[in-house]
C-alpha cells in the first residue's frame, strides 16, 4: 500500500525520467516543451552570422553546452532541458532530438543534416498507448563520433566513442567504440583504430 502511495506522487516529469509510463499532457511537462518552443523560434530565426547570440540561446534551451556549440537551424527538440552536449558539437540543417529522456553527447560529435535522435517512444500494446501514455529512454554518445546524413538513433542506445554511423542508418542497438557502422538496423561492418579512425 505504502508503495502504491509513492508511485502516486511521483511526478509524470519523475516517471518519464525513470522510463516508466508517463502523460506528455501533464501541466509541469506542457510548461517545458512550451518553454523550449519559445527558445527554438529564437534559434530559427537567427542568422548564420548570429553566432553569440545563437551559442546564448543554446546555453538557456539545453541542459549543458560545451565550448564552440554549432547547430544549423531549423533545429527542433522537445524540451531542451535534457540534452548535454560537449566541446565543439556541430549538428547541420534539419536535425532532431526528442528528448524526453536525457540525451547525452560527448566532444566533438558531428551529425550531417536531418539527423534524428529520439530518446521518445510508445508503448507497443495499443490498448495501452491508447490511454495517451508514452515512455521514454536515455540516449548517450560518446567523443569523436561522426554521424551520417539521414541516420535515425532510437531510444535507449548507445553510441561509442570514435564511431562512424554511416547516413540513413537506423540504429536500434548499442555500438560499440572505435568502429564503422552502416545500415537499417545498423550494424558494425569494420573496426577501427581508435587513434586516427583509420580501417585496422
Amino acid at each position: 500500500m505504502q508503495g502504491k502511495q509513492q508511485e502516486n506522487r511521483r511526478t509524470e516529469k519523475q516517471k518519464m525520467l525513470a522510463g516508466e509510463l508517463y502523460l506528455a499532457s501533464d501541466p509541469e511537462l506542457a510548461a517545458d516543451n512550451q518553454r523550449c518552443a519559445k527558445l527554438l523560434r529564437l534559434y530559427n530565426d537567427t542568422g548564420a552570422q548570429e553566432r553569440e547570440r545563437r551559442s546564448q540561446i543554446l546555453q538557456s534551451l539545453f541542459g549543458q553546452v560545451g565550448k564552440n556549440p554549432v547547430i544549423t537551424p531549423p533545429f527542433h527538440c522537445d524540451y531542451g532541458i535534457h540534452i548535454s552536449v560537449g566541446d565543439n558539437f556541430y549538428m547541420n540543417f534539419g536535425c532532431v532530438i526528442l528528448d524526453c529522456n536525457k540525451v547525452q553527447i560527448g566532444n566533438n560529435v558531428l551529425c550531417a543534416p536531418h539527423v534524428q535522435i529520439y530518446a521518445a517512444t510508445h508503448p507497443i500494446d495499443p490498448a495501452v498507448r491508447l490511454t495517451g501514455r508514452e515512455l521514454a529512454f536515455p540516449v548517450t554518445i560518446g567523443d569523436n563520433v561522426w554521424i551520417g546524413g539521414g541516420a535515425i538513433i532510437c531510444p535507449g542506445v548507445t553510441i561509442g566513442s570514435n564511431t562512424t554511423i554511416g547516413a540513413g542508418s537506423v540504429v536500434v542497438k548499442d555500438i560499440p567504440a572505435n568502429v564503422l557502422a552502416v545500415g537499417n538496423p545498423c550494424r558494425v561492418i569494420r573496426e577501427l583504430d581508435g587513434e586516427t579512425g583509420e580501417p585496422d
